[in-house]
């Protein structure tokens, strides 16, 4: 890496424009333990500022959806500038990933991709002032110190506060990354340690933060109706009549095409407020062209799987051994049928954003999780220049994965650049967010286990009916059998075959494994109770079995990539153990009739994770959780306690809220349900009596945590209700099978 010098000119430009302080720009790679997708190099950029009087501005980078990131990247520069918490203020960047890199709120890779790059980005800004100090005191920089927010030098007793190095610091030289020392963890006093959010006291006072509060003078307001069935387009619609109501401004019809990702056909109305908008949208009346996924629909779907299943898959997509003569042979087959269905993510905030198109430049203040794809999204479907385009990011009122699809900025832009000149905020309905959902695809598995007469799992035989179009598998709706069991058991054989769909899926709160945890633990846990074997020990029994690498199914076909290679069977077993110890498992032997516990594990988004709830139901079929221990391991450091617990508590009630009672259904093309009275969340008189999270220490890179916590939990709910009842739920949600919460 070259050495780059920030000239005074150009500081003071920049200070001037910041209120004075330090700007800190650094080239950079993500460093050693960042992990998935990358960013490019970084540019010349500020993530920290420091005004004279000391207050330490820093940027974070990435967008914030109640994950905690926005608090939890700048405490990595902090801790490692070497400044208190207390005098941090945190500022949001603007979207420029030529800037900041990759800018992504997703697959909990915020921590892997960061964590060493942001220590490096507090480490340089360091580097920097205590340059600066030496330089002052014409001492060595080697025999000064940093501490509090301020530079020592123990020979003469000497200290700068960082305020009044930062014009000295901003000319001095930029460092090479790879030559700054980090510091060791043991002298971490912000990394650690229980930092609240630092919108906690905003979000709890009700002042405007979120992307549904955000208004700008002279605004209009924007809503947009769609066909009913996806893919559908616009015959026919009053538009003069609706145009004639009170407030209106305009009402056109979108022609949109066929990608549901970018903009669909509908009728655009704004007006000068959202009630008239609404108002309008109310007497607007249209024909539609549905299109050929009105003739698709949930039953039609279940049927035609049903018929599937007993019959051969339409392709393998992994095999080892020689799954039928194992189960020929083994001293016990056991067979079942699971399904779970689709979901939407039902985020508290419905979808919005604010454009303003004005002398062939667009901005835009969007909760995108994507914003780069977002840019990349409206440039395209509008035919202008990405460098046209300023977006804001603005804090999402959650995510969970809608949010990675931006539709709606696209929606939001195209309406803006019609009425040109006036920024215009699109505001979904509840019942357009639930209807117009890229949902966790549903899924069938019909399962065919075999064990030896010592209780071993010899054979695994998955015939996975799932969607697509053609041979294409939906977003979000495959199994490539690296999912552990799979490499842990010498004869396992995965099928799939698929059922057309014209609904759009995309990905959820732990995409895939939120489902798969349910049936695959579930199948685990049935062929455990078959051979009579304690359920966590005959994981871990599994669990010590050599791994078989993935290998090309016949005809080379399928066996796509997936983590199989990366599964660590030893730190699996670690959680499992942990929390065996943390639940007091032993006891389960001596609960009350009716009473049970229940174990689920599973890897997701580079974390191990296992759960046990403890759970009881009674004769009407209530389900009360009483408690539910979840111990994890995402390696070396928990950046930030408090949030970690918030993640995993909030993991445990999103997986209940997955179980019992969510379910969207599809009826002619169309989504059924359309706001929560169909679609129930957890209650908080609903919520377990007690939930307690432990994180096992291992010596590896950090990773993520807003995702792994949940598929464990979605397994061992279920498991326990069979503990306490004898009855094996093998289809979701529960109230299907007259299940309710206590």
């Amino acid at each position: 890496m070259t050495t780059q010098t920030v000239s005074r000119r150009a500081f003071l430009q920049v200070s001037a424009l910041a209120g004075g302080g330090l700007l800190i720009g650094l080239y950079g790679r993500p460093g050693a333990g960042a992990q998935g997708p990358q960013a490019a190099p970084l540019s010349p950029h500020s993530f920290i500022r420091i005004t004279p009087d000391g207050l330490v501005y820093i940027k974070a980078k990435n967008p914030e959806v109640g994950q905690g990131v926005r608090t939890m990247l700048p405490m990595i520069i902090a801790d490692e500038l070497d400044v208190d918490w207390a005098s941090v203020r945190v500022e949001q960047a603007e979207v420029d990933q030529e800037k900041y890199g990759v800018q992504f709120a997703g697959g909990s890779l915020t921590t892997p991709q960061n964590w060493t790059l942001m220590r490096q980005m507090g480490a340089a800004g360091r580097h920097l002032l205590v340059a600066a100090a030496a330089a002052t005191w014409n001492v060595p920089a080697d025999e000064c110190s940093t501490a509090n927010g301020e530079v020592r030098h123990a020979a003469s007793g000497r200290t700068l506060g960082y305020g009044a190095l930062a014009s000295r610091a901003a000319e001095m030289p930029l460092p090479d990354l790879a030559t700054l020392r980090l510091k060791d963890p043991s002298r971490f006093t912000i990394i650690g340690k229980p930092i609240p959010g630092v919108d906690n006291l905003k979000i709890v006072t009700g002042q405007k933060l979120f992307a549904i509060d955000f208004t700008i003078d002279g605004m209009l307001h924007a809503v947009f109706e769609k066909c009913p069935v996806f893919g559908g387009r616009v015959r026919t619609a009053n538009l003069d009549a609706v145009r004639a109501m009170p407030g209106v401004r305009h009402a056109f019809v979108v022609e949109g095409g066929d990608d549901l990702t970018t903009l669909v056909g509908g009728v655009a109305i704004v007006a000068d407020t959202y009630w008239q908008a609404k108002t309008a949208r109310d007497a607007l009346e249209v024909t539609w062209d549905e299109g050929p996924t009105a003739s698709q629909s949930s039953e039609a779907w279940a049927r035609r799987a049903a018929e599937l299943g007993p019959q051969p898959p339409a392709q393998w997509v992994r095999t080892d051994g020689d799954v039928d003569a194992a189960l020929a042979s083994a001293a016990k087959v056991v067979e079942a049928a699971y399904s779970y269905p689709f979901l939407s993510h039902a985020q508290l905030e419905p979808e919005v954003c604010t454009a303003r198109y004005r002398d062939g430049r667009l901005e835009i203040w969007s909760p995108s999780q994507t914003p780069g794809n977002a840019l990349q999204a409206v440039a395209r479907t509008l035919g202008i220049d990405q460098t046209a385009i300023t977006m804001h990011q603005l804090r999402g009122g959650g995510g969970f994965g809608r949010r990675l699809t931006n539709d709606y900025v696209v929606e939001a832009a195209w309406i803006a650049r019609e009425v040109n000149g006036a920024p215009v905020k699109l505001q979904w309905t509840r019942e357009d967010d639930m209807q117009h959902d890229f949902y966790r695809p549903g899924g069938f598995h019909f399962f065919k286990g075999g064990l030896d007469a010592a209780g071993r799992v010899v054979a695994w035989r998955n015939h996975f009916v799932t969607f697509g179009r053609g041979t294409q598998v939906a977003g979000q709706a495959g199994h490539t059998g690296t999912d552990y069991p799979g490499g842990f058991i010498p004869n396992y054989a995965l099928g799939q075959s698929l059922l057309e769909l014209g609904v759009p899926t995309g990905a959820m709160r732990a995409p895939r494994s939120n489902a798969l945890a349910f049936v695959l633990e579930g199948f685990l846990d049935e062929l455990a109770a078959a051979a009579g074997h304690d359920p966590i020990e005959f994981r871990l029994q599994l669990l010590q079995q050599p791994q078989i690498p993935l290998a090309p199914p016949p005809g080379g076909r399928g066996g796509r990539g997936g983590f199989g290679s990366q599964f660590d069977a030893a730190r699996m077993r670690g959680v499992l153990e942990l929390v065996r110890e943390k639940s007091g498992w032993s006891r389960r032997t001596s609960l009350p009739s009716g009473r049970g516990m229940g174990v689920g594990a599973y890897y997701s988004h580079m974390g191990y994770f296992a759960a046990v709830a403890d759970v009881s139901v009674d004769a009407e079929r209530r389900v009360r959780v009483h408690n539910v221990w979840v111990a994890g391991d995402i390696g070396s450091q928990i950046i930030n306690p408090t949030n970690a617990a918030n993640q995993v508590e909030g993991s445990v009630i999103e997986a209940m809220s997955h179980l019992m009672s969510w379910e969207i259904t599809f009826d002619r093309g169309r989504a059924v349900e359309s706001n929560f009275h169909q679609y129930q969340p957890m209650r908080m008189p609903q919520a377990p009596e007690h939930i307690e999270t432990h994180f096992l220490t291992t010596a590896n890179p950090p990773t993520g945590l807003g995702e792994p916590a949940l598929p464990p939990v979605v397994a061992a709910i279920p498991n326990a209700i069979f503990a306490a009842t004898g009855d094996r739920v093998r289809t979701l949600p529960l109230a299907k099978s007259g299940y309710s919460w206590a």
